[in-house]
């Protein structure tokens, strides 16, 4: 109830904060604790940069979305939910670089078994127990076939181990379970030939950017934020959807039926690619520097065109 109020008294504190940094310009991605800090930099004139990553912006971000110089979204469906007198740019989100690692050398560093097929799994930081208890009931199945990368969480990994040495010796080699990945992340997308996941805004973009069909099972609460992005995808033809509720060891395992299909998988993976915008990180700072360098800001095409490109 005192927030209001605390809003109110942390404006002038943005302002005295403002005054001393003396910023060029500011990056934020909104939200109610953006709300002095835009406000202030109105006031003082200081150009703002606003990025949204979801297709359905949340009600924080669409209360201060007026207040920013310069709207970037991940999705141009987005922009149809956002009221501002200002421009908005298709940036998509920022990742990091797919061209920084090769498929073979990212199977070499996972420590893969050459020629098979695999498999991506990891369920984000939010109810991951769910993807861990449909590995564990698929495994068997899933590395008569395929090998798996797992990315467990940290309270998921001792049972994952245990898992694995329950497998056939000559199969064991085939499930690579891990607490977290994160330098390896790249390598894991670049290695993969499907990926299971959730619909959060960086998981999607980082898929698409590398051009690998997609399992998404979206995180079922939070306004059903995760479901709208994952639409994109689906409707795209570059991923199937499994509902949260649906998502058990043989949804897991019939969803490997997309690699039997040569033709299907090829699709997909062009339907993934053609979403894609490695270039969004260069996009959005694009943008930022202009407002920095009080340059006119480029053209919407222009921009969308850098996003899609990626590195060079």
């Amino acid at each position: 109830m005192l927030d209001p109020a605390r809003l109110a008294v942390s404006t002038p504190q943005a302002a005295a904060l403002l005054a001393r940094l003396r910023p060029a310009a500011i990056f934020t991605t909104g939200g109610y604790l953006a709300i002095p800090v835009l406000t202030a930099a109105a006031a003082m004139r200081i150009p703002t940069l606003m990025w949204e990553g979801n297709v359905m912006p949340g009600r924080s971000v669409r209360a201060t979305a007026r207040l920013a110089t310069v709207l970037a979204v991940s999705f141009a469906a987005t922009a149809e939910r956002l009221r501002t007198d200002g421009p908005v740019y298709v940036t998509g989100t920022p990742i990091r670089d797919p061209a920084t690692v090769d498929r073979e050398a990212a199977r070499e560093r996972l420590d893969l078994p050459a020629g098979t097929r695999v498999v991506l799994v990891f369920g984000g930081s939010q109810a991951v127990a769910r993807f861990s208890a449909a590995v564990a009931g698929a495994l068997p199945r899933l590395v008569e076939k395929v090998s798996v990368v797992h990315v467990t969480g940290e309270e998921g990994y001792a049972g994952a181990l245990a898992a694995r040495e329950a497998l056939p010796p000559q199969r064991r080699e085939r499930y690579r379970p891990y607490p977290f990945l994160r330098d390896e992340m790249t390598a894991a997308l670049a290695a993969a030939d499907l990926v299971v996941g959730r619909a959060g805004s960086s998981t999607l973009a980082e898929v698409a950017a590398f051009g690998v069909p997609m399992v998404v099972v979206p995180y079922p609460h939070a306004a059903g934020h995760q479901r709208a992005n994952a639409s994109e995808l689906v409707d795209a033809g570059a991923a199937v959807l499994v509902g949260d509720e649906d998502f058990d060891a043989d949804a897991l395992v019939a969803a490997t039926a997309i690699l039997d299909d040569p033709r299907r998988h090829l699709d997909m993976s062009a339907a993934a690619r053609a979403l894609g915008r490695p270039g969004a990180a260069a996009a959005v700072a694009e943008l930022v520097m202009a407002l920095a360098e009080r340059r006119p800001l480029p053209d919407v095409a222009a921009i969308e065109a850098l996003a899609a490109r990626g590195a060079e």
